[in-house]
C-alpha cells in the first residue's frame, strides 16, 4: 500500500500542468497577505459586536445570504472573505507539487496550509456553536498565527532557490534571533488572553452575553493586563540583548534590519496599549493593537528567516561579509627566483 501510495504520488507530482518558480512565488505572497488580513477582519468582526451576527454556521439564520442586518452583514461578510482565503490556501498547497524546479519542502509547507484553513472553519462554527467562548476565541487566533507561521515559511523559502543563500556560521546569533520566537509567542498568548478578559466579547452589537475570562474574578482583566505588560517588556529586552550580539564583532548582521523594525513595532504596541488601557479600552484602538501584534509577528517570522540556516559543524563556510572586510589585507610576498640548474649547495657552517 506505500508503494502505492508513493507511485500515486510521483505521478501527480510529474506528470500534466506544472507552473514556474516565479509564478508559484506570487501565489504563496498571496496566500501570505489574504492569511494576515483574515486575521485582521476576524478581529473586526469581534470589536465591532458581531461575533454572532450570524447565529448558526455555514449558514446565516438558516439563508445561504445575510439579512439586511448590519451586524449579520459584517460577520457574514468575513465568512465570504475566508472564502478567497481558502481559494489562495488550495493553490498554493496543490501547485506546490507542480512547481518546477520541484522541491519538497515548498510542497509540505504549500499542503499545511489548506489543512489550516480547514481547521480553522470547523474552529470558527464551533465557536459560534459554543457562544464565543473565550478558550474557543483564544485558540481561533493562536491557529491563525500558526497559519502565518507556515505560510511565511513558503513565501520566504519559494523566494530563493536551493543554495542562493550563504548558511551562517554565527551559531550564537543565529540561535539567539531562534530563542526569541517562543518568548513572542508567549506575548501574543498572553495578548489574547488580555482581549478575553476584556469587553470586548464579540455580541454587543446583537445583545448577546458572552462570558468572559474571570479566574481573578474583577480583578481578572487587570492582573492579566499587568502581566502581558511585563512579559512585552521582556521580549522587548530580550530583542535589544540579540541586536547587540548580532552587532558584535564577527557576528552575522542579516537579521539586524527585520529585528530593528521588531524593536519599532513594540515601542508603537507599548504605546497604543498604554493609550487604550487608560481610555477604557475603545475598540478602535485594540484593533490597531491586533493588527500590530500580527505586524509583529511577521516582521519575528522575517527576522528568523533572514538570520538564515547554520553550516554544519565541521564543515568550512565563507564568512559573512561584515567579516571579510574587516579582515586585514595581507600583501602577496614577492616570488622568489628559481636557482640556476646545476648551482652548488650553500656550504655548512663550519662547526
Amino acid at each position: 500500500m506505500l508503494t502505492r501510495a508513493r507511485t500515486g504520488l510521483r505521478s501527480f507530482r510529474d506528470n500534466g500542468y506544472t507552473i514556474s518558480a516565479p509564478a508559484y512565488r506570487r501565489i504563496a505572497y498571496v496566500a501570505l497577505g489574504s492569511l494576515a488580513i483574515i486575521v485582521l477582519s476576524g478581529a473586526a468582526v469581534r470589536l465591532t459586536g458581531s461575533g454572532l451576527g450570524c447565529p448558526d454556521w455555514p449558514r446565516c439564520y438558516g439563508q445561504a445570504i445575510a439579512p439586511l442586518k448590519v451586524h449579520a452583514i459584517i460577520e457574514y461578510s468575513n465568512r465570504l472573505f475566508s472564502g478567497i482565503v481558502s481559494v489562495a490556501a488550495i493553490a498554493a498547497g496543490v501547485l506546490g507539487w507542480r512547481r518546477r524546479p520541484f522541491r519538497i519542502e515548498l510542497a509540505i509547507f504549500g499542503t499545511l496550509l489548506p489543512i489550516g484553513v480547514v481547521m480553522q472553519a470547523a474552529l470558527g462554527a464551533l465557536t459560534v456553536e459554543n457562544h464565543l467562548k473565550p478558550g474557543y476565541v483564544m485558540a481561533h487566533y493562536v491557529l491563525s498565527m500558526m497559519l502565518l507561521d507556515a505560510a511565511f515559511a513558503l513565501a520566504w523559502c519559494s523566494t530563493f532557490e536551493t543554495g542562493q543563500r550563504r548558511k551562517s556560521t554565527d551559531r550564537l546569533g543565529v540561535w539567539a534571533v531562534r530563542a526569541l520566537l517562543p518568548i513572542g509567542a508567549l506575548t501574543v498568548f498572553a495578548g489574547t488572553a488580555a482581549t478575553a478578559a476584556g469587553p470586548h466579547a464579540g455580541g454587543a452589537g446583537t445583545g448577546d452575553v458572552i462570558n468572559r475570562l474571570t479566574f481573578k474574578g474583577d480583578d481578572t482583566l487587570g492582573w492579566i493586563v499587568t502581566r502581558h505588560g511585563a512579559i512585552a517588556v521582556v521580549f522587548g529586552l530580550s530583542v535589544l540583548a540579540v541586536l547587540a550580539i548580532l552587532l558584535r564583532p564577527g557576528g552575522d548582521r542579516r537579521a539586524v534590519k527585520p529585528l530593528l523594525v521588531v524593536v519599532g513595532i513594540i515601542g508603537l504596541q507599548g504605546l497604543v496599549g498604554l493609550l487604550q488601557y487608560n481610555n477604557a479600552l475603545p475598540a478602535e484602538l485594540v484593533w490597531v493593537h491586533v493588527a500590530l501584534a500580527t505586524a509583529n509577528w511577521l516582521a519575528m517570522l522575517w527576522s528568523v528567516g533572514a538570520a538564515g540556516q547554520l553550516v554544519p559543524r565541521g564543515v568550512p563556510e565563507a564568512s559573512p561579509p561584515e567579516q571579510r572586510a574587516a579582515a586585514p589585507v595581507t600583501a602577496p610576498s614577492a616570488p622568489t627566483a628559481p636557482e640556476p640548474a646545476g648551482a652548488a649547495a650553500p656550504a655548512a657552517p663550519a662547526p
